[in-house]
């Protein structure tokens, strides 16, 4: 085998643009979805301790599902920037059309399955208090799995075909719209937690809406309505693409939900804490899944247009971007992270508890950039079942005994969860990136 070259500097720098380009408005429209439970955090914390731990432990578990069904949605963006690539529109729009019955499809058996959970809240030892609070709150959380899947799969098309600040402004709509629902529910109509709820839900039905009517009639789409004929048996192979990508989501989501499970094992205060470190790094995290999401489709229209020369500088340049940003994170929460948390609760033990808990995150920001931009890349290449197995393992037996041990074992405490937590980050780190540079290694003449 000839040796693996080196990436020439102009390469590297002809990728910068057009990765920003994308991934700055897919990141904008990814916060949108963070935003919303940003919103849902601030507007409940006036109710107090226990309401914000429900909030964060329905948020723990829901993250579990959106993960699964990230999995697939991704898959379907890919495959249409594959398609687009190759200049075809008519396979562009197929692809769709499958991607929206199979984001239907499991989108509604995503909610079905949060539902069932909800009586495991009890023997998994959550707070009595919070048990008691959640369960409107929590099938709603589960309804909105359903409006929110479909509604990224017709954002793909936006991202695919050059107009990714047509999602943006769609997903900023919902946000708009939670915001005065959240007042009118929570507050003037007396619902509570529940209101939280009900407005989320139809925040994220009205963004749905709001989409599927721009694709349905605005001109500049036309060619992406085609009808597709052997539907379903896209429907299948984007399935069968999609569900590794799914299980390893899951496998990460379902790690993290139980790191959630594990801090409600400290009581309400330790919940509420993390909901706060949770909803504010989750704003920060949208910048490498934006680049995650960028990588994935250049990638992908680099595969369909036979460029595999670019496949090696899009990575090297969305991991030089995305480090940047998250060492920058990395000062801001160390800095800042008490003063923060001091805005969302006025609770003095969940200020310094969330605090604490900002400092441990903090540690883990570049590692964390690092996975989840790589593993987009894979994605563009349809690579899905090696990274399942990366994290399978890094989630499951590295971080999860790791923060057991750590937290309770030695005494950390959230902390301690948190620390085991990154170990996996780490793992995936370094195993990611091997994989694509093997797998894009120059082929022999």
């Amino acid at each position: 085998m000839p040796a693996l070259p080196r990436t020439e500097p102009g390469a590297l720098r002809a990728e910068i643009g057009p990765l920003l380009s994308l991934s700055v408005p897919m990141m904008v429209g990814l916060s949108a979805s963070t935003l919303m439970g940003v919103v849902d955090t601030v507007m409940v914390a006036p109710l107090g301790t226990v309401a914000l731990a429900a909030v964060g432990i329905a948020s723990a578990v829901g993250i579990l599902f959106l993960a699964a069904l990230w999995g697939i949605v991704t898959i379907t963006g890919v495959r249409m920037a594959q398609a687009q690539g190759a200049g075809d529109a008519a396979g562009v729009s197929a692809e769709l059309r499958a991607g929206l019955a199979l984001g239907g499809l499991t989108g509604l058996a995503g909610a079905v399955a949060m539902v069932v959970l909800l009586p495991m809240l009890g023997p998994i030892g959550q707070p009595p208090e919070v048990i008691a609070a959640i369960p409107a709150y929590w099938a709603l959380v589960a309804a909105a799995l359903v409006p929110f899947t479909v509604f990224f799969v017709l954002k793909a098309l936006f991202d695919t075909i050059g107009r990714p600040w047509t999602g943006v402004a769609l997903g900023y709509l919902g946000v708009g719209l939670n915001v005065p629902l959240n007042q009118l529910f929570i507050f003037e109509l007396g619902f509570g937690l529940t209101g939280a709820g009900i407005a989320s839900l139809l925040s994220q039905t009205a963004t749905l809406a709001a989409a599927l009517l721009l694709w349905r009639h605005l001109r500049a789409l036309a060619p992406f309505r085609q009808p597709a004929r052997g539907l379903w048996a896209r429907v299948r192979a984007q399935w069968r693409d999609g569900w590794p990508l799914m299980l390893g989501y899951a496998g990460e989501g379902g790690s993290y939900a139980l790191i959630g499970v594990m801090i409600g094992w400290l009581g309400a205060q330790a919940l509420a804490a993390n909901q706060i470190v949770h909803a504010v790094a989750g704003v920060a995290y949208v910048f490498p899944l934006g680049m995650a999401g960028a990588a994935s489709i250049r990638v992908g229209l680099a595969v369909g247009g036979g460029g595999r020369a670019r496949l090696r500088p899009i990575l090297k340049a969305a991991l030089l971007i995305v480090t940047g940003w998250m060492l920058a994170v990395m000062a801001v929460l160390l800095v800042a992270g008490e003063a923060i948390a001091a805005r969302l609760s006025d609770d003095p033990a969940v200020v310094a508890l969330a605090g604490t808990l900002f400092l441990a995150v903090a540690a883990m920001q570049v590692a964390d950039g690092v996975q989840s931009t790589t593993l987009g890349a894979l994605r563009g290449l349809l690579d899905t079942r090696w990274p399942t197995v990366v994290s399978l393992v890094a989630y499951w037996p590295v971080a999860l005994p790791a923060g057991y041990t750590m937290g309770f074992v030695l005494g950390l405490g959230a902390v301690g969860v948190w620390i085991g937590f990154g170990l996996a980050l780490a793992v995936a780190a370094v195993a990611l990136p091997l994989r694509y540079r093997h797998l894009t290694r120059p082929k022999a003449h």
